[in-house]
């Protein structure tokens, strides 16, 4: 179940990967870029009201690096379980991504997940020119699998999703705007809208950020509270940084919220000092 959880909290990062991007050049299309930079960390706290149930960090390494002979930032997210609740439930996933630092899209990406017994390895090469990505997958002690897949144009993976997210302009939309997308997790490409619910402020150890609000459309299940069960704080200021993220399910409300920050490109616009 939490495998699920995790990748529909991921696909919500992804959220609004495809409704902007200037022309294509070559072939790619390129985006415009002044949210971030190499060397930011970012770290979470996930917990059950008053249970903290896992930590999670989000690392664009200070290097950059080549492929597809294209520019490409690394990211590393960790996520693991803490606490009490590792003795039932033990989670450490390792998710990776080659960033296109001028079209914001993947070119290769790796899953490492370990949660309790259960091993996957994945990788997943992109070749946005033509269409297609290789994956490459392996359960447990199972032989590797390989499969190529069919991509819609400037297809995101999780990871380069919550990346592209920080680029985009919330100030160009009204609240109750939808937004359809592209996104894809492990083998599948799915179709998914975003609704775009305005504008709040988030109380957070930093003091109170403005964000804007956005919540993905999910189709009717036992797992969430409601089609509109999980909403995203995103900081209404230059960075764009997720700062909060909230999912309703049907035994209770998980929460994620940033506890730490290095090297942001800007500072955070706070209302006040805690």
């Amino acid at each position: 179940m939490k495998k699920f959880i995790f990748g529909i909290i991921g696909l919500a990062v992804v959220g609004l990967c495809s409704f902007m991007g200037l022309p294509d050049e070559g072939g790619y299309r390129r985006v415009s870029n002044n949210r971030f930079s190499q060397g930011e960390k970012l770290t979470y706290r996930v917990h059950y009201g008053f249970v903290n149930a896992g930590e999670a960090s989000v690392v664009l390494d200070k290097n950059l690096y080549t492929v597809n002979n294209r520019v490409c930032y690394k990211v590393d997210i960790q996520g693991r379980t803490t606490g009490m609740v590792r003795w039932t439930y033990s989670v450490d996933d390792l998710w990776q991504s080659y960033i296109d630092t001028a079209a914001i899209i993947p070119h290769l990406f790796h899953r490492n997940i370990h949660e309790n017994d259960y091993r996957k390895l994945e990788t997943i090469t992109f070749d946005h020119l033509k269409g297609s990505a290789m994956l490459k997958d392996r359960t447990g002690d199972e032989p590797e699998k390989s499969r190529n897949l069919k991509i819609p144009r400037n297809v995101q993976d999780i990871v380069s999703g919550y990346y592209y997210l920080r680029t985009l302009n919330f100030d160009q939309l009204r609240a109750k705007d939808t937004l359809v997308i592209n996104g894809m997790f492990e083998d599948k490409v799915y179709d998914m809208r975003v609704v775009y619910l305005g504008k709040d402020a988030v109380r957070t150890k930093f003091g109170k950020i403005n964000a804007a609000v956005i919540s993905p459309v999910l189709p009717d299940n036992s797992l969430f509270d409601g089609t509109d069960a999980i909403k995203m704080w995103v900081s209404d200021d230059a960075n764009r940084v997720p700062v909060k993220i909230k999912v309703a399910m049907a035994v209770g409300a998980v929460e994620m919220d940033m506890i730490g920050h290095e090297n942001l490109k800007y500072p955070f616009n706070t209302k006040h000092k805690k």
